[in-house]
């Protein structure tokens, strides 16, 4: 098996403002030591540097590809947005709103980013790889055609997509965003398509907190090709992976696509600042091996994952490292140390119950 890696180290670079969590400084809130928004280079630079210290990144296709051109973004962006985001850029920076700021230099950072998800989709859409992981930042999943969101500056999947579509390379998608927070980006993108499906688990009512209800299913010819699977804080490794076994599989499987892309955050993960949720890195595992078994059946192995949240920089590495080897099938290990203490911080039986249920009960509002 060839697992390709796309990375840059230039997408590290891609700076925000002056931020103490999501708050701007100023007024009463005060400046951090080491300050910054979440979504900061660390995580996913600490996560590469794991992979190369085990030896794990030696055993991937590893490679960089060119920014995503003015065409690929406007098949997804409208050109007013474009423009003002590059003059901002050119200017030294900025915020376009929801506050997602970027300094001199951002829209040529985020078209990079857009390009190592179209370049990776487009090596394995042909066959030149089995599967591929893109370590894209900022990230894309909660942007919207004319608004940034959620840290994120361009659709990085959805301009994968329309890439691989307009070469012929791809015509039915699953995208699955197994990030924390509602991929509402990809589903507004979608929401009136039928040949893409989308689907996101997602910590009901973290963020964004007026979209993903189970009850959105698509409009027009896109109606029943979008799903949400709003799931209570707590979830941990066992609702996750009932999740997958119970909606997310059967669904890809009566949609028989082409090619299967993950939007891949690591915030559900039970220590991050930005969730509620119980997953551990052998969730994350578990989940990348249901999803890669069912690429094969079901299009020839073509799987896509495409880097979206995370916010500690401690356990992503791990969980980013779990993922990466199962997703390449490597038997090279980084053992999560905090795997025993997080194993006992699992929902009680009681509770796991509960949220079996309520995944059944969802699944068969959904007919599933």
């Amino acid at each position: 098996m060839t697992t390709g890696f796309f990375w840059d180290e230039r997408c590290f670079w891609h700076a925000g403002g002056n931020y103490a969590f999501t708050m701007p400084v100023g007024g009463l809130v005060q400046p951090l030591a080491a300050g910054g928004l979440p979504e900061n280079p660390e995580t996913k630079r600490r996560m590469k540097n794991l992979m190369e210290v085990t030896g794990l990144f030696a055993e991937l296709d590893t490679r960089s590809a060119a920014p995503a051109s003015r065409e690929a973004l406007a098949r997804v962006h409208p050109e007013s947005y474009l423009d003002e985001f590059k003059r901002l850029s050119d200017a030294g920076g900025g915020d376009l709103g929801h506050a997602v700021p970027f300094a001199r230099g951002g829209y040529e950072l985020a078209a990079l980013s857009a390009g190592l998800a179209i370049a990776a989709v487009d090596a394995v859409a042909r066959g030149d790889l089995d599967n591929a992981y893109a370590l894209s930042r900022p990230p894309g999943h909660h942007c919207l055609p004319d608004l940034p969101n959620g840290f994120c500056l361009l659709a990085n999947i959805a301009i994968a997509i329309e890439a691989a579509q307009a070469k012929g390379l791809a015509k039915r998608v699953v995208v699955l965003d197994w990030d924390v927070h509602h991929g509402n980006g990809t589903e507004a993108i979608y929401y009136d398509r039928d040949d893409v499906l989308t689907i996101s688990l997602h910590q009901e009512g973290n963020y964004p907190i007026d979209t993903g209800a189970l009850a959105d299913r698509g409009r027009g010819a896109g109606e029943g090709y979008n799903i949400n699977l709003p799931m209570h804080a707590g979830s941990g490794h066992t609702a996750y992976l009932h999740a997958m076994d119970r909606v997310v599989i059967p669904a890809i499987t009566a949609f028989a696509p082409d090619m299967i892309i993950v939007a891949c955050g690591y915030d559900a993960a039970i220590v991050d600042p930005l969730a509620r949720m119980q997953a551990t890195a052998a969730t994350y595992a578990e989940m990348t091996k249901r999803i890669r078994d069912t690429a094969d059946k079901l299009c020839d192995g073509k799987l896509v994952l495409v880097h979206e949240g995370g916010y500690s920089e401690a356990y992503v590495p791990f969980c980013g490292h779990a993922t990466i080897a199962t997703l390449a099938g490597s038997r090279i290990d980084a053992p999560d140390p905090m795997a025993r203490s997080l194993h006992a911080r699992q929902p009680s039986p009681a509770f796991d119950a509960f949220l079996r249920q309520s995944i059944d009960d969802m699944a068969q509002e959904l007919d599933l």
